[in-house]
């Protein structure tokens, strides 16, 4: 069973950290863009958010209502609502980059509150349907092997986040490294790229789940 475990922990930790979804690109962007410390609470945003639903997710099996995930209404509202999320927030990184001279490092210094890092990454995994769904799958997989037991399941959960959450800032990290040997034009290709996606994103989700029912 331990061995079973860990192999489920590897997965789940795996397909979090490196399914690249809006959170993924959005994460990179914000540590090339804006250093390490912002990059870590958007990191943190993100898997709070994870976190969240994975109690959610885990109280919804316990008390057997893991088919309200499954329900037709639920993930279409879901899809709209997240599509439109994902959209607004990827607008956000077309707005031009200014040109690094003495009279703009000001401005650059001007990092996103903690607060707004925060709440982005966690409205970013909250509203991707798919990220639900993945909870859904993780915790029936690791349901049984763990007697369905509620309190050994979220310990279980607890200590894979943790160890999402050093994956995360370690790509945070990386990513902060390359900054500085990135030019005004190659920040903006970044940025239109990470816009670009999460609108894609957005788009796919509400078409999938309201213009092609």
């Amino acid at each position: 069973m331990i061995l079973s475990l860990i192999y489920q922990a590897i997965i789940i930790i795996v397909l979090l950290t490196f399914s690249f979804g809006p959170a993924f690109f959005a994460l990179i962007n914000t540590g090339i863009k804006h250093g390490y410390k912002t990059g870590a609470f958007l990191a943190m945003g993100v898997v709070f958010s994870d976190l969240f639903l994975c109690v959610l997710v885990c109280l919804l099996v316990h008390f057997g209502m893991s088919n309200l995930l499954h329900s037709e209404k639920t993930q279409t509202f879901f899809g709209i609502i997240g599509g439109i999320v994902l959209i607004v927030f990827g607008a956000f990184f077309f707005k031009k980059i200014p040109v690094k001279t003495d009279e703009t490092i000001d401005i650059e210094n001007q990092l996103p509150s903690p607060k707004v890092m925060l709440l982005k990454g966690f409205l970013l995994n909250l509203f991707n349907p798919t990220v639900w769904l993945l909870w859904l799958a993780n915790v029936t997989a690791i349901s049984k092997p763990l007697n369905y037991n509620i309190y050994k399941m979220l310990l279980f959960f607890l200590f894979v986040l943790t160890a999402v959450l050093f994956v995360e800032l370690f790509k945070v990290k990386l990513a902060g490294k390359i900054k500085h040997y990135l030019t005004d034009n190659i920040m903006r290709i970044v940025n239109y790229i990470t816009g670009t996606s999460l609108i894609i994103f957005g788009l796919l989700l509400i078409y999938n789940h309201y213009f092609s029912k």
